[in-house]
């Protein structure tokens, strides 16, 4: 065995610590457990004042959708696909919005790539 490692593993001053080690495990299971915990939530978000309901489960799928019968106008048609489009779109930017800041929290504010 050669000297000067200090009971590390590997050389050259780049040695492992097992407690680095402990705490990337447990905050790779802390990060399991939350985006699990993200895909149960839903979200839901409305359009047109209300008439236009959307929900979205945390993996962004559309779970349900409700249309108030005053939207319904068969002349404009076009109006109630942009409050459908409308009404999804807020609804997936707050499932992100909380999986962001649910990241946040988790890393500390550490910009990591994931």
């Amino acid at each position: 065995m050669a000297k000067g490692f200090g009971g590390r593993m590997g050389g050259m001053g780049g040695g492992i610590n097992m407690n680095m080690i402990k705490q990337a495990q447990k905050m790779q299971q802390d990060m399991m457990r939350m985006q699990e915990e993200l895909q149960q939530k839903e979200y839901t978000a409305a359009a047109g004042g209300g008439v236009v309901t959307a929900t979205v489960d945390g993996k962004r799928e559309l779970k349900n959708l409700v249309i108030d019968p005053e939207a319904v106008d068969p002349e404009d048609v076009e109006m109630l696909q942009d409050l459908i489009v409308a009404a999804v779109n807020e609804a997936s930017r707050a499932a992100e919005a909380d999986a962001a800041a649910s990241m946040q929290k988790m890393t500390g504010g550490l910009n990591l790539p994931f």
